[in-house]
């Protein structure tokens, strides 16, 4: 077990000095490549009026992504009424995509409730 540590913190130090020699390197770099994406002057004020443009940014489109969930809705109906016409293909992609969500539920509840299986906390 210590040999283990003592691999893992020789490691940690390897990497800490590339780090080290080429973190500056890569910032100005990626910098360099997003000066498109810089406002000027990076001040807290300017990131403050941004987020506040994000969040009424993403408010504002709401009313459209309502209307294509609808849209989506009216497609699913249409299709659920004319159920004998759907093909083999078509029924395995919606169970596919139901069993995907059904997953996705059963992870969120596996981490919600502390990566435990049965709920039980000691």
């Amino acid at each position: 077990m210590t040999s283990k540590l003592q691999r893992v913190q020789a490691k940690a130090c390897q990497v800490s000095q590339i780090v080290a020699k080429n973190g500056t390197t890569y910032y100005k770099q990626l910098l360099e490549q997003n000066i498109q994406n810089i406002v000027e002057p990076p001040t807290v004020e300017k990131c403050y009026e941004l987020s506040k443009q994000l969040l009424y940014t993403r408010l504002a489109s709401i009313p459209g992504r309502t209307e294509s969930f609808w849209k989506e809705f009216d497609y699913v109906k249409n299709m659920w009424k004319h159920r004998q016409d759907l093909k083999v293909e078509d029924a395995g992609i919606a169970a596919l995509f139901g069993l995907e969500c059904f997953a996705w539920f059963c992870a969120g509840e596996i981490v919600g409730r502390g990566f435990t299986f049965t709920g039980y906390y000691p």
